[in-house]
């Protein structure tokens, strides 16, 4: 196999000796085969490179040539441009992305060919694939191919990259008789040397270092669940995000447009995970945490774990439902109405049988009211009719219009059937216990103690579910919509004179008034998946959510409304499990959201816990009586160490010489819920520029986190500040210690605090 090769089947230089893009290497290289092979490298991709550049020309014309030259203004015209500029957007969006670790690998095959693996796929002018796209199907050998089945491979070529320079190649030589006395081979090993680097505080992508048994599940089906369990370290995360470009990248006609959602278990993680879609060139994504799920709220975590579990309860979507049906009201007597004058009644009898025939449409509450309404002022029409001595049928309108002008009527008939939002609903539940205990029957005066607080209380992450459950019972009150429109109706009627003005001020008759509305309106209706977000009956074409064992049962009611389809990517561990409502058997959840159309996949290795560091997290979980499996680790490294100071005022002492460790690393200090706080002020008034706590504790050398914040994220270097404390957490502590234990690459220090 010629080293030389730029693209598959072709070389750059056809002389024997090792060579560049640009002819042979100098005699200082040849000399030296490691340099030879960098230089040679080094051409290629420079090459690829070149061809990155050019399309990002290309693409930038094109888009500048859509946006500024004319259309045709009619709507077929406006929406060509719009699907042009989109797409040569995305293509932009692509490249730049691409532009960090272009080229990171090279596939030797059998038959004297190669093929270069990149973030992108590139072509030549002569439209030759020269960088395959790491999702596409010829780059799939060169994640899963071994020495025992090599799939046509002899030698897997890591490429190391800073910046635009190749700067180390490492070799995986998988047919030993092809490279037979060969001097080019190289390296000890890509993967060990990318698991050795220093962590940053975000993750990064993994398409230099997927593992045959990760690229297997990336690129599983489309349909249904897929379930990744995995103990700490396996790359759940990494599997779960690259699955999703590969989604995007196979099925781009199917969920592109629809967007994936990514939820995570906090603020923290989802900052710590925000760069790796779109570092592989993809922004058909939206991030939010469990408490976000609901537009508009951005929940705390429960401040108690008792009503954790009872607001996680599938029993939670009765009580919603019983609030909700209780709404409409029946009034205890007749009720006089003055209309105009004239005066009439509404009886209990015409609002109950109103109500009833609302209820029959089986509408949510505030569309349903739509309906009850017009019933009512019906029945009450005729009435008026009647005492007024008119035909009812020839002066129905102006009938229905006094009486909707009446202050009487409106009062009365929305005391029968009030309009509601989700967040009024779920506030008057939990502050009224009357309503409550109606609602919500088999709770105990104990339970329902528990779930009381005032009104204005800050919203908790199981208050989600349940504001997801009463919107979708409550549908939209359309009347502020309605309102809206008639608002809308006048403002367009502004635009059109204003566009008038602009049609006539232009004098060439090319454009009309019309268009110029039509175009303006397009634009701003205009949606992406940047809308979803917002938009609680967006429906995603795919749904991935990590720490999913974090999730009660009446959370993954709100993700299977998310993703009707039911295409979802699920990663954790019921290992890991720290909420009280969270999950302890998959079994449990997708038996029931997903009967027959979920799969269950689990990673053996643990590439980033050291093996006696995972030794030691998995003995205090069996010593806990919780069954753990066994975890291959990847890698040896430093035995955990044991200290103990006097008081937290030495904390800084410490941490200093974790840092010192650590060397250019990150180092987390994590402590039990309640010492957290303390621990973190200590810190952050010795080492204010070193120290980060709260949501963005991930962007600081030193993170103070609980075992909750911690999940899903890893550091060099971490300190567990009273590792008993978090041992003896309610509920869960043991598996809070194993999360805590297992966040290290590195180095782990327990320390005892006297005084905490």
């Amino acid at each position: 196999m010629d080293p030389r090769t730029a693209t598959e089947g072709r070389t750059l230089s056809t002389d024997g000796t090792p060579g560049t893009a640009d002819g042979p290497a100098s005699a200082s290289t040849a000399d030296d085969p490691a340099a030879a092979e960098l230089a040679v490298e080094q051409a290629a991709v420079d090459l690829r490179y070149s061809y990155l550049d050019a399309g990002l020309r290309r693409a930038v014309t094109s888009l500048d040539r859509v946006r500024r030259g004319p259309t045709a203004g009619t709507p077929g015209a406006l929406t060509e441009r719009d699907a042009f500029d989109a797409m040569y957007s995305e293509r932009i969006a692509a490249l730049r992305a691409a532009e960090d670790r272009l080229v990171f690998g090279r596939m030797d095959l059998t038959g004297d060919a190669s093929r270069y693996i990149g973030r992108i796929g590139l072509s030549d002018e002569h439209q030759e694939q020269v960088l395959y796209d790491w999702r596409s199907p010829a780059a799939e050998p060169f994640y899963r191919a071994t020495a025992s089945h090599r799939l046509g491979v002899t030698r897997r070529r890591h490429l190391t990259t800073s910046g635009r320079e190749v700067t180390r190649i490492e070799d995986d030589v998988l047919d030993i008789d092809a490279h037979a006395g060969s001097d080019n081979v190289q390296g000890e090993g890509s993967l060990l040397a990318a698991l050795g680097a220093h962590r940053t505080g975000r993750m990064r992508d993994i398409v230099a270092t997927i593992q045959g048994e990760q690229d297997r599940i990336i690129r599983s089906p489309l349909q249904g669940v897929l379930v990744v369990q995995g103990a700490p370290g396996c790359g759940k995360t990494v599997v779960a995000l690259h699955r999703a470009a590969y989604l995007l990248y196979t099925h781009r006609e199917r969920i592109a447009q629809a967007g994936v959602l990514v939820v995570g278990p906090n603020r923290q993680f989802v900052r710590y995970i925000e760069q790796v879609l779109p570092s592989l060139g993809e922004s058909s994504a939206v991030l939010v945490t469990q408490g976000q799920l609901y537009p508009g709220v951005d929940a705390e975590p429960d401040r108690d774990r008792r009503s954790a579990v009872l607001k996680g309860d599938l029993r939670m979507a009765r009580m919603v439902g019983n609030a909700v049906a209780s709404i409409p009201r029946v009034p205890d007597n007749r009720i006089p109405l003055v209309v105009d004058g004239t005066t009439i009644t509404l009886t209990p009898r015409m609002v109950e049988s109103a109500i009833a025939h609302a209820k029959r449409g089986r509408a949510p509450h505030n569309e349903a009211r739509r309906e009850f309404v017009l019933d009512v002022l019906g029945k009450l029409a005729t009435q008026l009719a009647q005492k007024t001595k008119v035909d009812v049928h020839e002066y129905r309108d102006s009938l229905m219009e006094d009486l909707r002008d009446s202050v009487d009527v409106r009062r009365a008939v929305n005391l029968c059937w009030m309009p509601w939002t989700p967040e009024r609903l779920v506030r008057r539940l939990f502050s009224d216990d009357r309503r409550l205990a109606k609602a919500a029957p088999w709770l105990t005066v104990e339970e329902r103690a528990v779930l009381m607080r005032p009104a204005d209380a800050p919203w908790e992450t199981g208050d989600v579910p349940l504001l997801d459950e009463a919107a979708e019972l409550l549908g939209v009150d359309d009347e502020p919509a309605r309102l809206a429109a008639l608002r809308a109706e006048r403002e367009s009627a502004k635009e059109l004179a204003y566009a008038r003005d602009v049609a006539a001020l232009s004098g060439s008759g090319m454009v009309t008034a019309d268009m110029l509305v039509e175009r303006y309106a397009g634009q701003r209706a205009r949606t992406s998946v940047a809308d979803a977000e917002n938009d609680r009956t967006w429906a995603f074409g795919h749904v991935v959510v990590d720490e999913a064992q974090e999730l009660s049962p009446m959370a993954w009611r709100v993700v299977a409304r998310r993703c009707p389809s039911m295409s979802m990517t699920v990663v954790g561990d019921v290992n890991q499990t720290g909420s009280p409502a969270g999950v302890t058997s998959w079994s449990s959840v997708f038996d029931v959201l997903a009967k027959d159309r979920w799969t269950i996949e689990t990673l053996s290795v643990n590439y980033r816990t050291p093996r006696p560091v995972m030794e030691l997290a998995t003995a205090g979980l069996r010593a806990a009586g919780i069954d753990a499996a066994e975890v291959v680790s990847a890698r040896d490294g430093d035995a955990p160490r044991s200290a103990r100071i006097a008081a937290l005022a030495a904390l800084p002492d410490v941490l200093h010489e974790e840092l010192h460790r650590a060397g250019a690393g990150r180092v987390a200090v994590i402590a039990a819920e309640r010492t957290a706080p303390a621990v973190g002020a200590v810190l952050a008034a010795a080492m204010p520029a070193l120290v980060g706590v709260g949501d963005t504790a991930v962007d600081n050398r030193i993170a103070v986190l609980s075992p909750t914040t911690a999940k899903g994220l890893e550091f060099d270097a971490v300190v567990i500040v009273n590792p008993a404390d978090v041992a003896a957490t309610e509920g869960s502590g043991p598996r809070d210690l194993y999360v805590a234990t297992t966040r290290t690459t590195a180095h782990l220090l327990l320390l005892d605090v006297d005084d905490a």
